[in-house]
């Protein structure tokens, strides 16, 4: 089935009513960090908190009276079982879905609520898709893929028909990318529309197995390393998204765990929303790979939002503690009465907040007599950490920040 511009429109009359036509929203935070005009388009807004419902929806509702018989099955490292969880209940179908152990927490329990079975089995994306294949042939259930199909491509490629309706002088559109269905569809519907668009892929540096693939001009596995963009964490692309990808999209880039980090604690904060480490990519590369763009009028995909609380809260902190809003002082004092009151004191002059305080006398370093004591504090910026030092070692204190 060849996927043209006329299959992603009935895609969105199919999908009319169930998924979200989600926001385009200006963002003068990125604009005025990048000096471009930056849009952001919220799919971490859509159902089931990311666009997989999109691809989802349209393959099951395609699906012929046998091909339902027995139910359906995806793997998935979280967004698209849900999107397909969610596709069965509203179409009254049985859904299995296998999901690798490391899916986060957060991920495994929407999948369920929306009435899906879910099996763990591997500990990356492309293990679990293994473990389904076999559940599927053993059971006859109809595989829902959550890249390498074309009524998949062609729910995910009406993103691409929103951005340039809400922005038809786009320039650019930064889209991540994982197995490759996403950008395939996105592209697809730019390119058709405004060849002249540039459509830019996004990959992390742990698993840039699509980059991989088109520098190499053939598909490879790539084992890469973990990654806080669990979503996007595919080893091997689909062949189909492959031969799409080549032929329509202009560039792939790749960022780093600490640029993905940074721009999940920078869309939390500054611009009030909230992206998992997949749906955050495409900002981080705004921020940090497009160098050569300037007053240009780029749409970045926020795909998903679906982050597991204490991922988010590891995040937060390693973002404090980068900028300078958190810092740790280890330092050793007299055991005696009035030297913590003394610490306190000092550190209450800088004007920084104390959030923790231990305090130990068994140490092995420490000499009889002393303590060791760690200060967790609140502060402004780095400047203010070094000034609490530099003052803490005015007043014979050894200070050692971890």
């Amino acid at each position: 089935m060849k996927i043209s511009l006329e299959e992603i429109n009935k895609a969105r009359e199919t999908l009319a009513g169930i998924a979200v036509r989600t926001e385009l929203a200006y963002t003068n935070t990125l604009s005025d960090l990048t000096g471009n005009r930056v849009y952001l388009k919220m799919e971490n807004q859509q159902r089931t908190g990311s666009f997989k419902l999109r691809g989802a929806y349209n393959k099951v509702a395609h699906l012929s009276a046998d091909e339902k018989r027995h139910g359906i099955i995806a793997s998935s490292a979280g967004n698209h079982a849900q999107g397909t969880a969610l596709a069965g209940t509203l179409f009254g179908l049985p859904a299995t879905i296998v999901m690798p152990k490391t899916a986060p927490l957060s991920k495994v329990k929407a999948t369920r609520s929306y009435g899906a079975n879910v099996v763990l089995h591997g500990t990356v994306y492309d293990e679990a898709f293994a473990e389904a294949q076999r559940i599927q042939a053993e059971q006859q259930l109809t595989f829902i893929h959550p890249f390498n199909d074309p009524l998949v491509i062609a729910g995910q490629g009406t993103i691409g028909l929103e951005i340039l309706e809400d922005l038809p002088d786009v320039e650019a559109v930064v889209v991540p990318i994982g197995g490759g269905g996403l950008i395939a569809g996105i592209a697809l519907a730019v390119k058709q529309v405004r060849p002249q668009v540039k459509v830019i892929g996004v990959q992390t540096k742990n698993m840039p197995s699509m980059a991989q693939a088109v520098a190499q001009n053939k598909i490879v596995t790539c084992n890469g390393s973990p990654t806080i963009a669990d979503g996007i964490a595919v080893k091997t692309p689909g062949d189909m998204t492959f031969e799409i990808i080549q032929h329509y999209v202009d560039d792939i880039v790749t960022v780093d765990e600490e640029e993905i980090a940074s721009a999940i604690l920078l869309l939390l904060e500054r611009v009030k929303t909230i992206a998992e480490g997949a749906g955050a990519v495409a900002a981080a590369a705004v921020l940090n790979r497009l160098q050569g763009y300037s007053s240009r009028k780029i749409a970045a995909v926020i795909s998903g939002g679906n982050i597991d609380v204490n991922m988010m809260a590891r995040i937060i902190n390693k973002g404090m503690a980068k900028s300078g809003r958190k810092a740790v002082f280890n330092m050793i004092i007299p055991d005696k009465p009035g030297s913590l009151c003394r610490i306190l004191q000092l550190t209450a002059e800088t004007g920084a907040n104390v959030l923790n305080v231990t305090h130990h006398r068994e140490s092995r370093n420490v000499p009889l007599g002393y303590a060791t004591v760690e200060l967790e504090l609140e502060t402004a910026d780095q400047e203010q950490i070094d000034a609490i030092k530099e003052r803490m070692e005015q007043h014979q204190y050894c200070v050692n920040i971890v």
